[in-house]
């Protein structure tokens, strides 16, 4: 038979080495994602206020798409959700000269937001 000493030091040391390790194990950090979508602006006459107004819709709807949508009851949430889509369409719109003359060469504008 085994010296009950000897099973009572090894439970605790194996005891205490599994509540040590339970908290490394019980949740991981939250990581930022960045989302990305792509606007096209081919089809687009940005010479003429219609187009650009169009451009201006699609920049916002880029915005809703990589910003996500909120729950209902999520008013947290919901403030986030309207500052990470003011804060893609603002950067969007501080850099509208060169999106504008890039857009006319057709290019593809990629709008992006962490969360």
């Amino acid at each position: 038979m085994k010296n009950p000493f000897v099973l009572a030091i090894s439970s605790a040391i194996i005891t205490a080495g599994l509540i040590k390790a339970v908290p490394a194990l019980a949740e991981t950090p939250a990581v930022e994602q960045t989302y990305v979508s792509y606007v096209k602006t081919a089809d687009l006459n940005l010479t003429s206020q219609r187009g650009q107004q169009a451009l201006d819709r699609r920049l916002a709807q880029a915005a809703r798409e990589v910003c996500g949508v909120p729950s209902d009851s999520d008013l947290v949430g919901q403030n986030k959700v309207r500052e990470c889509r003011e804060d893609a369409v603002g950067r969007a719109s501080s850099e509208r000269e060169a999106l504008l003359a890039a857009a006319k060469r057709g290019a593809v504008i990629a709008i992006t937001a962490s969360r």
